[in-house]
């Protein structure tokens, strides 16, 4: 009996050729608008000491989340689940030597222990962003617009995606006003983030429950009403002006009840939604001592985190995705016979030389199982060099879409053969 194929672990994905010509085009527009704006790419190790997120990235990533293992050496180490304490360690080894502000971005895998679903995996790629070094709205901003920037490039437009903005600081004196002690507005800011993801009784409940006096409940709820809080904040009416100065004010919109969940975010906070479909596709904000808390000199930043799947689902489900073109960039260069295989193969050389993605038929067969092959990884071009064309200097030349051959002469292959392809 046959065995079964041994199945992929839960959670993971196999990138096949059209996924993986997918991801890289994703990949593509990320680096594209990270480096317009002047962002440089760099990269940290998919393993850590799980101390590194113990102090910031919060017990519910750090216990339950995270891949672990302990080394021979006793070392608690984990593959990577986020990025930001990594950048903050590399950032703190040579804070000297690096040039402020600093504008850093990448995008790579990451590894978290979650419930395998549509737009959720246990392994994942995501793109980090951030820049360090300056206190300032205007960076916030910067921010803000590159998402917006992104959802352009991709075409999700503002009537489908919007980036909600809010500000733990205003938050904090709002919540002073109401009269909320500093030791529970870490549960206050819980209460706040769920409140659009629970009806009104289980709200008002979960707040009794938290120890709420009613006329601090009814101030919350109040205060997530108002929609105009944010012209109180001084730099949340910077960001505006920034945002509508860039051209993507009608990306942005401010959002009470966006907190953020992770401990480091001090400032701006923003959460990037497909607002008919309700799923977050990005999240971040602003942090202020992240790099001093892994032994470097306190240091502000701003930056953001995008997961690859939810954001591929969304753009699936618009229709927004590149269609597969397989391989209609590479030409075939075929093998006629075994007399003519040497001028084939240098054939082939001659075009790679000049720049072209070429493939060799690896034996001779009957040219229409060539043709067939090519036809079916979506070649567009196919090459033919048998006695006949080499006595007169020729190639023939097969257009697979239109199934027309044309003979060229051996000096202007390269010249035609790119034509054929533009």
């Amino acid at each position: 009996m046959q065995p079964s194929p041994v199945q992929p672990i839960k959670g993971t994905r196999d990138f096949y050729p059209e996924l993986m010509q997918t991801r890289q085009w994703l990949a593509s527009k990320i680096i594209k608008v990270s480096e317009a704006f002047g962002y440089q790419p760099y990269e940290g190790p998919y393993l850590e000491k799980l101390e590194l997120y113990a102090a910031k990235s919060g017990d519910e990533l750090v216990k339950e989340q995270a891949f672990c293992f302990e080394d021979r050496g006793g070392d608690f180490i984990t593959l990577r689940p986020e990025l930001t304490p990594t950048l903050a360690r590399m950032v703190a080894q040579k804070q000297r030597q690096l040039a402020f502000p600093l504008r850093w971005y990448q995008f790579g895998p990451f590894w978290r222990y979650e419930r395998p679903q549509r737009g959720r995996s246990r392994e994942f790629f995501q793109w980090n962003i951030d820049l360090l070094g300056v206190n300032s709205a205007i960076a916030d901003a910067e921010m803000i617009c590159l998402c917006a920037a992104f959802f352009d490039s991709v075409g999700l437009t503002p009537d489908t995606t919007k980036i909600r903005i809010n500000h733990r600081g205003l938050m904090d004196g709002e919540l002073n006003q109401i009269g909320i002690a500093p030791e529970r507005k870490k549960d206050v800011f819980r209460l706040i983030d769920r409140r659009g993801k629970m009806n009104e009784a289980a709200w008002r409940k979960y707040a009794v429950d938290l120890g709420l006096e009613n006329a601090q409940i009814d101030g919350i709820a109040e205060l997530l009403l108002n929609s105009d809080l944010w012209k109180s904040s001084e730099g949340l009416v910077m960001i505006n002006e920034v945002v509508e100065a860039a051209g993507y004010e009608a990306y942005v919109e401010f959002t009470p009840t966006i907190i953020r969940g992770l401990d480091y975010y001090t400032g701006t906070v923003f959460e990037a939604m497909d607002i008919r479909g309700g799923r977050a596709l990005l999240g971040g904000g602003h942090y202020d001592n992240l790099v001093g808390d892994v032994g470097g000199e306190p240091l502000p930043g701003v930056g953001f985190a995008m997961g690859d799947v939810m954001i591929l689902v969304v753009l699936e489900d618009y229709g927004l995705l590149p269609d597969y073109k397989g391989q209609s960039d590479t030409v075939m260069v075929t093998i006629f016979d075994e007399t003519t295989q040497s001028a084939s193969l240098a054939l082939a050389s001659k075009l790679r030389s000049h720049g072209l993605k070429v493939c060799v038929y690896p034996e001779c067969d009957k040219l229409v199982k060539q043709f067939k092959y090519a036809d079916r990884m979506g070649m567009t071009v196919a090459l033919v060099l048998g006695p006949d064309e080499i006595a007169n200097g020729t190639i023939a030349l097969k257009d697979l879409r239109s199934r027309e051959q044309v003979d060229v002469s051996a000096d202007s292959v390269v010249e035609t053969v790119q034509k054929y392809l533009a």
